[in-house]
């Protein structure tokens, strides 16, 4: 049974990709802020697989490191697949308008938590010669629109980290990819729209979004592709997304 750690596990695509992969078998180390969040997953996804929570925010470095740190002892202490799902956008102001809060907020989890996690997983895969990294990315990643200036950004550099990744890790065998969702429909524009939900609801009226469940899929199938297949770079959009500015929707 290979054991799968998730980061941002409590909701959107890290909970669809934590339900989709205990009903596949997988043993499960779920990450995230909301301890209540995390136990009540435990308890459910338990009946079909082995469950660890660990409860500790990306941004902070030492917490990672010692939650991580934990698992030496236990039997989750071998991670096969690190996915690196845990991400936010905050606000979305033309950059002469932007909160230097939003700026860190956005840097700190979706770039400095990805590495502070990553940091504490690799060494057991070089050690082993073996492993397989997955970072969520995004269209942002690919392109640019206006005011997204600073997700964008933080987007392209976990481009940019992930190929580094792949080029570093190379000579033990590791595989490192990115899947990089276009609009998913998620909490994630009532975060950027900092609680708004009626101009959240709007960002997904008029066409058929990605669901969580598509991007868990996705994953599922990267991580049970043969040792000598890597999905190296993968981005998924809706039919109606065309690009971050081009989208049809119903009149």
């Amino acid at each position: 049974m290979k054991t799968v750690l998730i980061t941002g596990a409590t909701s959107g695509i890290g909970l669809a990709t934590a339900k989709v992969l205990a009903n596949k078998g997988f043993a499960l180390i779920l990450c995230g802020r909301n301890v209540s969040k995390l136990k009540e997953l435990e308890r459910e996804l338990s009946a079909q697989t082995s469950v660890c929570t660990l409860t500790f925010d990306v941004r902070d470095k030492k917490k990672v490191a010692e939650s991580i740190g934990s698992l030496k002892k236990s039997p989750f202490n071998h991670i096969h697949v690190l996915i690196n799902n845990a991400g936010n956008a905050h606000g979305l102001d033309p950059i002469d308008q932007g909160s230097l809060e939003d700026w860190d907020a956005m840097m700190d989890i979706n770039v400095k938590g990805l590495l502070y996690v990553s940091h504490a997983v690799i060494p057991q895969m070089t050690e082993r010669r073996e492993g397989h990294i997955i970072n969520i990315g995004s269209t942002a990643g690919k392109e640019v629109y206006p005011k997204g200036n600073v997700y964008c950004g933080s987007k392209h550099a976990v481009d940019a980290i992930t190929t580094g990744m792949r080029l570093d890790l190379n000579p033990y065998g590791i595989r490192v990819g990115a899947i990089n969702p276009g609009l998913v429909e998620t909490n994630f524009s009532e975060v950027r729209f900092k609680g708004d939900s009626e101009r959240a609801k709007t960002v997904y009226q008029g066409y058929k979004a990605l669901q969580p469940e598509d991007i868990a899929d996705v994953l599922h199938f990267a991580i049970t592709r043969p040792s000598h297949v890597n999905i190296a770079d993968l981005t998924v959009m809706c039919t109606a997304q065309a690009s971050s500015v081009v989208l049809n929707k119903d009149e």
